[in-house]
């Protein structure tokens, strides 16, 4: 092996400008949620449509919750974001004064849906044949208007926001190695390296998927315990309860950003969002998955007259280990907490 220095053309790692991450090959991670949101606001106000009924303005932004990510892996470019969007609106009939509101929602924004799949639901703050009748001028000339924005948006995430993610390979460096001292050198000639796609600036770009996911999996489950709301969330969010029924040690921040382990850190992650007593959103993955690789947990707490319904919905679940994670969530999860704390039927 050559020695650092010695300029032999077969040893160009310092002259790579991908040197700590040749080829793409390892996992990166950019958060995209801030310039998302900043994104979607300017892509959905400022919006004018209208017909001979009357004129309507999409105006501002009432609430955006949600986040966003890009990830390189192997060169190629995986994108993740789930929004709730709220915006308002306002309008006036043909030959009136009188300007009537209403609001916007759009509450599976997501990488799951496509741009036809989003759910856009329009409202009115006054029930009157007017603002009905305004309602059908959103909803007619509107809707087509968003969701045109939305894959706007979609479009903006992988070319704009993605931009140097890809690191450049040596063949993408326009500095040509100098090789005179290697050829006046009694070191063999180096063999000739069949080209690949990733030598090749242009072929490499061609040849990149932007929008390429990983094979992941969606988990729906439902689970009735008999307490109230309030003590089953103090379940997820107090450090002592959760080793109590986990039998394992764990460590949390029950708040937005707040950081977890579970099981000896076998289990790690965020919390997105909390309601107390109602819901939790929390990023979360197995030590074993790809590095930087996060599911999107979202436990939903509904009070009942005599339990509590748990709903838990898991994005991004890698398909290998889907199984494991449903098994996962009944026996160390809900069955334990059941026996632990009295909650529902013994596991015996």
């Amino acid at each position: 092996m050559a020695k650092w220095g010695q300029g032999d053309p077969r040893w160009i790692v310092e002259e790579r400008a991908d040197a700590t991450n040749v080829n793409n090959w390892h996992w990166t991670e950019r958060d995209a949620s801030k310039w998302s949101k900043e994104k979607l606001t300017e892509l959905f106000t400022n919006i004018k449509v209208g017909d001979e009924r009357g004129q309507c303005e999409i105006y501002e932004v009432k609430e955006m919750n949600g986040e966003a990510s890009a990830s390189n892996r192997k060169a190629k470019l995986i994108f993740f974001y789930e929004w709730d969007v709220k915006l308002k609106w306002k309008g006036t009939l043909k030959d009136c004064t009188t300007e009537l509101e209403g609001t916007i929602s759009m509450p599976n924004l997501s990488d799951e849906n496509g741009v036809d799949d989003v759910n856009i639901d329009i409202s009115t703050n006054t029930a009157t044949p007017e603002s009905n009748t305004l309602r059908e001028v959103m909803k007619s000339k509107g809707i087509p208007v968003l969701r045109q924005k939305i894959g706007d948006y979609t479009k903006a995430l992988k070319k704009e926001f993605s931009q140097g993610m890809i690191l450049p390979s040596k063949a993408q460096d326009s500095s040509p190695v100098n090789t005179s001292d290697a050829k006046k050198s009694s070191l063999p000639e180096p063999v000739p390296v069949k080209k690949t796609d990733t030598d090749s600036s242009a072929s490499q770009m061609k040849g990149l998927n932007l929008g390429v996911k990983i094979d992941t999996r969606k988990l729906e489950l439902s689970e009735e315990f008999k307490c109230e709301s309030a003590m089953l969330y103090l379940a997820f969010t107090e450090v002592d309860r959760l080793q109590a029924f986990t039998q394992a040690k764990a460590t949390l921040n029950a708040e937005a950003g707040g950081k977890f382990t579970m099981l000896d850190g076998n289990i790690s992650g965020e919390f997105v969002s909390l309601e107390p007593h109602s819901k939790i959103v929390m990023k979360w993955r197995f030590k074993s998955w790809d590095e930087g690789h996060h599911s999107l947990v979202t436990l939903q707490f509904n009070q009942k007259a005599d339990c509590t319904e748990l709903l838990l919905t898991q994005k991004g679940i890698p398909k290998a280990d889907y199984e494991r994670t449903r098994h996962g969530w009944h026996t160390v999860f809900f069955q334990r907490i059941k026996g632990t704390f009295g909650y529902g039927a013994s596991l015996f």
